[in-house]
This record gives C-alpha cells, structure tokens and sequence, in this order.
C-alpha cells in the first residue's frame, strides 16, 4: 500500500537532485518533538544514501527530546556556514519559521516537508499534506513508500514525532494511515514505551511549578467557550522554569468542559508569544493566529505579536468571538 503516491515521482527526483550535494536539514525555533524527529529521520536517511548531511536549528534541542538526536550530526544555527549548502526545511509552516537570520542565511530551499494548513509553499520543492497529523508522517510513509533503509533510531524519531502532535493519538488528525505506519516503524526498531517514558515521566520541578501558576490564571472567556492562561513576564526565572517547559500547558485550557478553544499566552519583553488550540478543526484557529502574523493548523496554532499583555488581551478575546459567531453563524 502506498501512503503517498501523489509525492512518489517528485520525490524520487529530489533524491536525485540532493545526490552530491552538502545538505543541511532546517527546523523551526523552539522545536518540539515532530520537528526534530524530522529533522533526525531525514538527515539519517539522506545519509544512509550517501549524501552529506546534517541537521540544524536556531535553538537547542529540549532536553526531553535529547534522546532522539542518536549519533546524528546536530548543530545550532552559527554553528554551520551557509556556504555551499543546500537547505531543505522540515515542520516550517513558513520560511521565516526558522527565523528571520537563518531565512537570509538560506533564501532559495530546495524543499520543504510539512503539515501545516498555512503554508504557501516556499520552497522549490514542497511535500505539504495538511491531511497529514505530523511531518514525520510525512516522511515515514515517503521513506517507506520509496523503500529507504530505517534503521531503530530513524523509526523512533517518526515514530515519536507522531506521537507528540498526535497528542498521543487523541486528536481528530489521528488516521489509519497514522497506526499503519506507526506498526511499521515498531517492527523496524520504534519503542513506544521509551519514548512514553522520555516524554511524559520526567518532568522537571520547574516544569510543574510553572504548570501550577497557569493554571492558576486560567480564565473563561465567550461565556465559557473559550479558556485563556497567561505567564507573565519574569516568571520563568522566577520558578526556575525554562521556554522548553511550556510545552503541552495549553491543552489544559483546552481540556475544560464546555471549552472550545483554549489559548496560552506568554508575556515577554516587547512582545507576544501565544499557542491556541480548539477541540475540533472546524474553529480554524489558524486564521485568528493569522490576524497576528502567526499561523498553524486549523485546531492548533501559534503566533508572536509586538504589544503588550494589556493591549493584547482583549484583541485575542474579540478575535476569538468573531470566529465563534462565523462557525455558529455557519451551522445554522
């Protein structure tokens, strides 16, 4: 069976291209689980294949998710010149996802492997599937597809890269083709229970501290639909927490009954970082995010905004309302 036929010839000829090349696999900041499997299972497989690679990122790589790097090639952004590469960008919604330096470092990619509803396209070659619930999804049936070697390293990074934008295979993107490729990647070396382990039973102090604090501040919004917390600024060093720990907080606001759209909002010197994610796709919170220069999926999604928290605050709450009143305008 074959999982993505309608990439199949473009990325055979891909392959084709990257042969002798000095490639350099890019994923987005603050990266979580699906974009640094990715980055380590495509990097491995292109090596495997006899082409020089290696994975970069803007900023480390969590210490939760260290356990996926293996003994691929890993450096940070200015650890690596531009001269002479060629960018292939993996779980970037966009091409400034990576950042505005590593943007101008590689203005022409040669491909880009992605997800994300919101994403125009921008690399020469674009293996985009919104249907898809992760970009290691992507990956895992293409390697497959094609019959590239996937050693137990590569199949734990797909298979964990699933795993965390799956939500642990609650959320609607949860397919068929998702549990078939996932059985395929545990007979080729994937450990479910490793990466449960290293991803949900080692929480550091801080992490729970922070957790207390959100949850603290959460706030029901358009008469209960919508739920927000917020982190305001100095409270990471205040509870020896880090930016890595915020990870998955946003779904408590989301988890509440009667909630439909939850939202995480991180206060910071200038600006606005702030996750959003709604119980059902319908709410396509990508397009609120996009009101704010942000952008996502069309039930999770992310954004930075130059304001304050003030300022900021009561123009999410409106933004969320208007999109309520269009989907129930809709089902009527």
């Amino acid at each position: 069976m074959s999982h993505y036929a309608k990439f199949a010839g473009r990325f055979a000829v891909l392959m084709d291209e990257l042969a002798g090349q000095s490639v350099v696999v890019i994923g987005h900041m603050r990266p979580d689980g699906d974009c640094i499997g990715s980055q380590v299972a495509l990097c491995r497989v292109l090596r495997a294949q006899g082409i020089d690679a290696v994975c970069i990122n803007p900023d480390p790589v969590p210490r939760r998710i260290k356990f996926l790097v293996g003994d691929t090639p890993f450096f940070r952004r200015d650890e690596i010149s531009p001269e002479s590469k060629t960018a292939v960008f993996t779980d970037c919604a966009d091409h400034g996802r990576a950042g505005d330096k590593m943007q101008a470092m590689y203005p022409h990619p040669a491909a880009c492997f992605d997800h994300h509803v919101s994403n125009p396209g921008f690399a020469k070659r674009n293996f985009v599937d919104t249907s898809s619930a992760a970009t290691a999804e992507v990956l895992a049936g293409l390697f497959i597809d094609a019959d590239l070697p996937i050693d137990a390293i590569t199949a734990q990074a797909l298979y964990t890269g699933i795993l965390t934008d799956t939500g642990q295979f609650r959320f609607p993107s949860t397919s068929e083709r998702v549990f078939r490729i996932c059985a395929d990647l545990v007979e080729r070396g994937a450990n479910p229970a490793q990466a449960g382990m290293e991803l949900y039973e080692r929480e550091a102090p801080g992490k729970l501290k922070l957790l207390q604090h959100y949850l603290n501040s959460l706030k029901l919004e358009c008469d209960g639909r919508v739920c927000i917390g917020v982190l305001p600024e100095g409270i990471f060093e205040k509870l020896g927490a880090t930016v890595e720990d915020t990870e998955g907080l946003v779904d408590y606001a989301r988890s509440v009954d009667g909630v439909e759209i939850g939202a995480l909002i991180e206060e910071r010197p200038g600006t606005i970082k702030a996750s959003l994610r709604a119980k059902s796709s319908e709410y396509r919170i990508d397009q609120v995010a996009a009101e704010f220069n942000g952008g996502g999926h069309a039930s999770a999604a992310g954004l930075n905004y130059p304001d304050t928290l003030s300022n900021f605050y009561p123009k999410l709450v409106a933004a969320f309302t208007r999109r309520l009143a269009e989907v129930d305008a809709a089902k009527k």
